[in-house]
């Protein structure tokens, strides 16, 4: 499946644009724009758990933009999934730790440049449209209830926009008992392919030839986004909305040294902890650009994105375009910014002379700095403390319930009494058959002279179980009533057992007088 010569021919552009619309407090989307790998996580279950939901899955799938270099088409698309079921594990495991996010989750669509060929994952109602000589092709089918309903055919499409539960998902990542593997798919790869990946914030406003008819006439990637979102607004999109443009490019010189380059954009949710996804693909990422209504050259947009300009260059031109830039652990280090607290909350001093100081190798402010850690550390042995002396108080507590609970059982069980077997013989006991905890919850407290042989099966079973009867009399009375059908029974088998009885039966079984008729 693999062609060499076309993956070192093809390369991938793109970027993405995300607004929190009109409606939303936060943006719950989540997108990753890279050489190799583009990827919209829509994400839901409440203010915190879709920010948290979407952010873990683009974090799950960002190393694909570093770790697919093999061009194994087939290692990719197990990659992909593992990764999709990895984010999967990881929403569930962070839903269970922090009450506040259960039942967060998230869509995945993503698709990735391999060896000359396009590998799709997707789960959710994201979707995925490919643009291919001027004609789009939705390359994903929504997992949702409203999808059902067309598939089985009782709504239609244009019924579909407007039905009351369209945004009833069936198949989403998250802390839900529904199916997390995604759908898998590996197309071929043609220069000039445009894919749009999109939240339904937008395909869910827009019709496909409203998309369509974008792709074709605006070819600028960010100008293309910008337009999109921009129409899903106007068109009262109630949801965060986001785009991500991504287009093949054929090289004419594969060979080239300087081949074509950008930095991973991030968008959404994501964007707000770039460190961690900078040292996932281990280079720079930036921001998103944010929506706009003014335009600017495509000459500027391309420098921004360039790792071939100047580190100096590149951060004014980000800083232009409100784009933040984030560089690997490595890169941080050299420059000594890892020498502050990874959280980023440098205490401000102020000092007596009236100034105020935030750096770190200040001395008051390292002072600062390591009184919050001894405090924080302080804190949080407090809190394990009283944890630990919470979880003693319960567990006495339980304890003491328990116990008064065996008490109060054994105090009810001891005003029971049944008739069981003792030694062979009939006995009554007071309590009741059964033991708690090793605990034996009757004692024998009178006994008869009757022989639990003697008497028939079904009064032995009985015996066996346990007779229960009201009170100690009771007991007595019920155990007579036993002795006197042990002693039927006897008087019955001595009957049948006598002699007399056996020559009568043999009279009376002969021929009359012995004669023959």
């Amino acid at each position: 499946m693999n062609d060499n010569r076309s993956a070192r021919s093809l390369f991938l552009y793109s970027t993405a644009v995300s607004d929190v619309g009109y409606v939303r407090s936060n943006n719950q989307d989540s997108a990753f724009a890279g050489e190799r790998l583009v990827a919209i996580c829509d994400g839901m279950g409440g203010h915190a758990g879709g920010d948290t939901a979407s952010t873990i899955a683009i974090r799950s799938l960002a190393h694909i933009e570093r770790d697919d270099t093999d061009d194994d088409v087939q290692d990719v698309a197990e990659m992909m999934e593992t990764s999709v079921m990895a984010a999967h594990d990881a929403i569930v495991g962070k839903a269970k730790r922090e009450r506040r996010l259960s039942g967060m989750g998230t869509t995945v669509t993503a698709v990735a440049l391999v060896a000359g060929y396009w590998v799709l994952a997707h789960i959710g109602d994201s979707r995925a449209y490919l643009l291919r000589d001027g004609h789009i092709i939705r390359m994903t089918q929504d997992h949702s209830y409203v999808q059902h309903l067309i598939n089985t055919g009782r709504i239609s499409e244009a019924e579909a926009k407007n039905h009351p539960q369209r945004n009833v998902v069936m198949r989403v990542l998250g802390d839900f008992d529904i199916d997390p593997r995604p759908d898998i798919s590996i197309r071929s790869a043609k220069p000039a392919d445009r894919w749009l990946l999109c939240s339904d914030g937008l395909c869910g406003v827009l019709e496909d030839s409203t998309i369509e008819e974008t792709l074709i006439s605006v070819s600028d990637q960010e100008e293309c986004a910008q337009r999109l979102v921009t129409m899903a607004l106007k068109a009262g999109s109630t949801d965060n909305v986001t785009a991500v443009v991504a287009d093949a490019t054929l090289s004419l010189d594969a060979s080239a040294f300087d081949l074509p380059h950008q930095n991973p954009v991030v968008a959404g949710a994501a964007s707000a902890s770039l460190e961690p996804i900078a040292d996932i693909v281990e280079g720079p990422v930036t921001t998103a650009p944010k929506l706009r209504a003014g335009d600017r050259s495509p000459a500027q947009r391309a420098a921004a994105l360039s790792s071939t300009e100047s580190n100096q260059r590149a951060h004014q031109q980000a800083a232009d375009d409100g784009v933040r830039m984030a560089q690997p652990s490595a890169t941080r280090e050299d420059r000594g910014e890892r020498q502050v607290p990874d959280t980023g909350e440098i205490p401000v001093v102020h000092k007596k002379d009236g100034s105020a100081s935030a750096d770190p190798n200040d001395p008051a402010v390292a002072r600062a700095i390591h009184h919050e850690h001894v405090t924080q550390r302080n804190q949080s042995r407090s809190r394990k403390r009283r944890m630990r002396i919470s979880i003693a108080a319960i567990t006495a507590v339980l304890l003491a319930i328990v116990g008064a609970g065996v008490f109060a059982s054994y105090r009810w069980s001891q005003t029971q009494y049944y008739l069981g077997e003792s030694d062979n013989v009939v006995a009554i006991y007071q309590g009741v058959p059964t033991n708690v905890f090793g605990l034996n919850l009757s004692h024998e407290v009178e006994r008869t002279t009757i022989t639990v042989s003697s008497l028939p099966q079904s009064w032995r079973e009985q015996l066996s179980e346990g007779i229960s009867v009201a009170n100690l009399q009771e007991g007595r009375e019920h155990a007579m009533l036993i002795r006197s059908e042990a002693k039927n029974l006897k008087t019955q088998e001595d009957a049948t057992s006598s002699p007399s009885a056996s020559a009568s039966d043999t009279a009376s079984s002969s021929p009359s007088g012995g004669k023959t008729s």
